[in-house]
């Protein structure tokens, strides 16, 4: 669990992590966008999948990430998909089925679990390369800038972007404590693998509790911290670097607005407008 690298920063050189952060967090939403796209078919649906999932290994190898570390973050995710899959199973009993044991299973049960484990890896992906890329600090100044014009209407921006932000780095943190208590209870006999349900009950609680305190513990001593060293959400604040946008992230905009409006186009109107266009 201590190298799940989910909102920690890998300092590197590369040429995602010398992008702009504010260019990154909007082509993270655009990312986002198009993996909730409905395409005609859903051969069209899994093709751009595919694409997506070969932009995540660019991504991935120019960040300079593994992508094991990317298999690790989704090894949590099983559980769930096993459950989601189950519960398609029993419920949805559309289109052609096949039976196992003369129990019949609906290919459709199938496609909607994969629909949803596949949007899940995507946006996991992407979130991974972004905060590995980008400080937190850059983040924050991001967040502000797209979140300003609400400043307008007297909304606490700084204070929701910091919040977010100390949210993101604290993902790594709180992923070292809970694999050093299990390691302790571990040492104690506590067994969270085997056992009967209640007795796994008592183990995660054996967990959290101690989990939530020092998480409480942590969140006290950054406050002290920050109030030490002045820090006052309400006050103006000044800044030792400017982001600044830079061809870079002109031409890797210009890259992303094309991928993203070809999607849209091709969500909304289908393939029989660009056949129609070739043609």
């Amino acid at each position: 669990m201590k190298e799940l690298p989910i909102g920690r920063y890998t300092n590197y050189d590369t040429f995602l992590h010398r992008l702009d952060a504010r260019f990154k967090l909007l082509a993270m939403i655009l990312f986002m966008v198009i993996v909730f796209l409905h395409f005609p078919s859903r051969a069209m649906d899994f093709t751009f999948y595919g694409i997506l999932f070969l932009f995540i290994f660019i991504f991935l190898k120019i960040a300079k990430l593994r992508f094991r570390q990317l298999l690790r973050a989704i090894k949590p995710m099983w559980f769930m998909m096993v459950f989601l899959l189950i519960i398609n199973i029993l419920v949805v009993h559309t289109g052609d089925a096949f039976y196992l044991f003369s129990f019949p299973i609906y290919y459709d049960a199938l496609f909607n679990t994969a629909y949803i484990f596949v949007r899940l890896v995507l946006m996991l992906a992407f979130s991974l390369i972004l905060t590995a890329t980008t400080k937190p600090m850059d983040l924050t100044y991001a967040l502000e800038w797209y979140l300003h014009p609400l400043t307008w209407i007297k909304v606490p921006v700084h204070i929701i972007a910091m919040v977010i932000s100390l949210a993101l780095r604290f993902i790594p943190t709180l992923m070292e404590d809970t694999d050093r208590f299990m390691k302790a209870q571990a040492s104690r006999g506590v067994d969270f693998e085997n056992g009967k349900l209640k007795e796994k009950v008592k183990a995660i609680i054996s967990l959290i509790i101690p989990l939530c305190t020092s998480a409480i513990q942590r969140s006290s001593d950054l406050a002290d911290a920050m109030e030490v060293r002045g820090y006052d959400p309400n006050g103006k604040r000044t800044r030792y670097r400017i982001m600044k946008f830079t061809h870079r992230d002109l031409f890797s905009f210009l890259f992303i607005a094309l991928l993203f409006s070809g999607a849209l186009t091709l969500s909304i109107l289908g393939i029989d407008f660009y056949m129609g266009i070739l043609l």
